[in-house]
């Protein structure tokens, strides 16, 4: 399959990378993950650029979980930047956050988020949502046929 990596995870904190990484495998959900840990590497990889440079900028991950506070480019900028590039702006961007903030939520949606989602503080119901976003995105959702290859 050419489009290997199904989920690209952008989650500095290392206690909820952790968590959304059992989440996804005990749901069975993405073999494929590619985990980063701030804005700036999150542009790298699907540019192609810096300790990217090797993979092909043209395979777009089938959907990016996003955290909305990061080092480097804070998500809200890395969102900016791929939904306003017309090659990048059909992959789905949901947003992992533990912001509650009216002003992040609007925000996100303004600049073109697919979803917004809050981080549950309990395991189970985080387990939960992390597998409604699965099932729905990766299983339900009808994407362009070139976004499947």
């Amino acid at each position: 399959m050419e489009n290997e990596i199904e989920i690209v995870l952008v989650e500095d904190n290392p206690n909820d990378m952790e968590l959304t990484l059992r989440a996804l495998k005990k749901n069975n959900i993405a073999n494929n993950i590619v985990v980063l840990g701030d804005g700036k590497l999150a542009l790298d990889y699907l540019y192609g650029r810096g300790e990217f440079a090797d993979r092909d900028p043209g395979v777009n991950p089938r959907l990016i979980l996003l955290d909305l506070k990061l080092p480097k480019m804070d998500g809200l900028e890395v969102l900016k930047v791929i939904k306003s590039d017309p090659e990048k702006k059909m992959i789905p961007v949901v947003m992992l956050t533990s912001s509650k903030e009216e002003c992040d939520v609007v925000e996100s949606y303004r600049l073109g988020v697919n979803s917004y989602i809050v981080k549950p503080v309990d395991f189970d119901n985080f387990v939960e949502a992390i597998r409604n976003i699965g099932f729905y995105w990766l299983l339900m959702n009808e994407c362009p046929s070139y976004m499947k290859d």
